[in-house]
């Protein structure tokens, strides 16, 4: 019965950190956005593109499925530390080692997106005379959209909830708080925790929101989905 006051009276002290700091809170949140947000573009940049053409062509599967594992058994400290030797510490160094972590599930499901894509329904395009290029934007990309958002969503909330772990490389955000219990007690690195946890939740939501405006309204009820890859598929 006492511990669990004892936990009450933290939570409640979390909750009153929230309220009393709630400038200095959204400022870090909002680094903790802008380090999220350019992981997350970086790993578009390099991963959607590869993953879309390789589901295009029908090849490297171990590519596509290994860059998945690879991303998920990374340590984000290690990744960190690694680029710490090369970038030193700030922004750049954790922008790159969260673009790593984001890169697997943006890689793999854009290639299972498109790889996938009904083979009937490519080969009947085909016959009415599309070339590569309209096939792939007139059916696949369309038809594919539901997976790849499931990637980028995916992707998104493990940069944004591993985010405050870049504090310790000079990365800023709500990891300053949780990172620092000496100056703001067990109270400001759980208020700062239950942010984070909030944050993550919002951009899964909007990433949902912007899914549905995109998706052809034939798909839309398959919108939320994940994508496992195949056991044997390499």
């Amino acid at each position: 019965m006492i511990f669990d006051t004892a936990n009450a009276h933290t939570f409640v002290e979390a909750f009153r950190f929230i309220e009393h700091h709630p400038g200095f809170l959204a400022t870090k949140a909002v680094e903790q956005l802008e380090l999220a947000g350019a992981a997350l573009g970086l790993a578009l940049l390099v991963a959607l593109p590869i993953g879309i053409a390789l589901g295009h062509l029908h090849r490297a599967s171990g590519v596509a499925i290994g860059a998945s594992i690879v991303g998920r058994a990374l340590p984000s400290l290690v990744l960190i530390g690694v680029f710490l030797t090369a970038l030193g510490i700030g922004f750049v160094n954790n922008m790159v080692a969260l673009a790593v972590l984001a890169t697997g599930p943006v890689l793999t499901n854009a290639y299972l997106a498109v790889e996938r894509v009904d083979r009937d329904v490519v080969e009947a395009a085909r016959g009415m005379g599309m070339s590569g290029r309209q096939l792939l934007r007139r059916v696949e990309l369309p038809l594919a959209t539901p997976l790849i958002f499931t990637g980028i969503r995916i992707a998104a909330v493990t940069v944004v909830a591993t985010a405050p772990i870049a504090a310790v490389a000079g990365g800023g955000g709500l990891g300053d708080v949780i990172v620092n219990q000496a100056s703001y007690r067990l109270a400001g690195v759980i208020g700062a925790s239950l942010l984070v946890m909030a944050l993550s939740a919002l951009v899964w939501l909007a990433l949902v929101a912007a899914e549905i405006a995109v998706t052809p309204r034939a798909l839309r009820t398959n919108v939320v989905q994940v994508v496992e890859p195949r056991e044997g598929a390499l």
